[in-house]
């Protein structure tokens, strides 16, 4: 017996900074990656916020200290996936056989080929897309979160997933005051559109995208016009969400209904709101960053797919702000 109580011993240590955001990155979904810890390492570990208790044979608990240290650090740059856990497991001599498998490059299928993610957070977004009812991709222009949205709705439509599209975005100006646009609800939303416009065009073909408009099966929905709306068996797509208000959010996020998915697509750091209105997503990412069956991904400067340039002026503009 004295022996068994010997051979285990306890550790305890709390992480910092303090963020509740990068707390959930690092358990992962469910505490999917401290799970997958607990397999490598054959430990216990609880956690309490930013302070964690090891449970395990003495010679494992500085190990998986060391794990869960590296693996928080990471997260302030990047969303960690569970292929990032499992090799940090397997460079500290943890365990190979966690029974965890790389997963499958996700694909998303379209009339007009295939629509592959760059990189490794936009694999993570497409997979948060496909398991999760409400998602979030937050991050700076040009880092495909618009268009991974567009790709998979159009799947979604093709394979009877959902029965339309519904394109949402709040009708906010850039620094620009466009005055007065002439023509119908459509005509009038469509320049805050194109980007999404764009996308549908390159997947569908301008002709069949002007046919399904026709006829609802897609639809532009300003802001302003889904209150009391309750969208059943759709896929809906809020874009340029930093510039909803928090009001205007939660109610959006409550027209969900039934077989219906929802991606929320913004860059906090292009805000076009009144300085005074705070961004309805940031109040987002603060209220359901614990709630279960909500996907966040954050993209960085790193995961930009446009011109090379349009990274190194993200980093840049970055830079300045941190200094002022």
């Amino acid at each position: 017996m004295s022996d068994s109580i010997s051979s285990v011993d306890s550790i305890g240590f709390e992480l910092s900074p303090a963020d509740n955001p990068r707390l959930a990155n690092l358990c992962g979904h469910l505490d999917e990656h401290l799970r997958m810890m607990e397999r490598g390492f054959g430990v216990e570990i609880n956690n309490r916020g930013g302070k964690f208790q090891i449970i395990g044979h003495p010679d494992k608990l500085a190990d998986i200290q060391d794990v869960i240290h590296r693996l928080y650090a990471e997260t302030a740059q990047n969303a960690l996936t569970p292929e990032q856990v499992h090799l940090a497991i397997r460079e500290t001599g943890g365990d190979d056989s966690t029974g965890f498998e790389p997963e499958k490059e996700v694909t998303i299928k379209t009339k007009r080929g295939l629509v592959k993610a760059r990189g490794e957070n936009q694999q993570a977004y497409l997979r948060r897309i496909i398991t999760h009812d409400i998602n979030f991709g937050i991050g700076p222009a040009g880092t495909g979160k618009t268009y991974l949205a567009v790709a998979c709705a159009v799947e979604a439509l093709e394979r009877d997933f959902a029965r339309r599209i519904v394109l949402v975005r709040p009708a906010v100006e850039a620094g620009e005051r466009l005055g007065f646009l002439p023509g119908d609800l459509a005509q009038k939303v469509d320049p805050y559109l194109r980007p999404l416009f764009d996308a549908l065009y390159e997947m569908l073909g301008f002709e069949r995208v002007a046919k399904l408009i026709e006829r609802n099966v897609i639809e532009v929905a300003p802001l302003a016009y889904m209150r009391g709306r309750t969208l059943n068996e759709a896929f809906i797509i809020l874009d340029e969400a930093q510039n909803t208000t928090c009001e205007q959010m939660k109610m959006f996020l409550t027209r969900l209904g039934y077989n219906s998915t929802a991606v929320i697509t913004g860059d906090i750091t292009q805000i076009d709101l009144p300085v005074a209105q705070r961004s309805g997503l940031r109040h987002a990412i603060e209220v359901l960053k614990e709630v279960e069956g909500i996907g966040f991904t954050f993209f960085q400067a790193k995961d930009v797919v446009r011109h090379s340039l349009v990274q190194k002026v993200i980093l840049a503009y970055d830079k300045a702000e941190q200094k002022r």
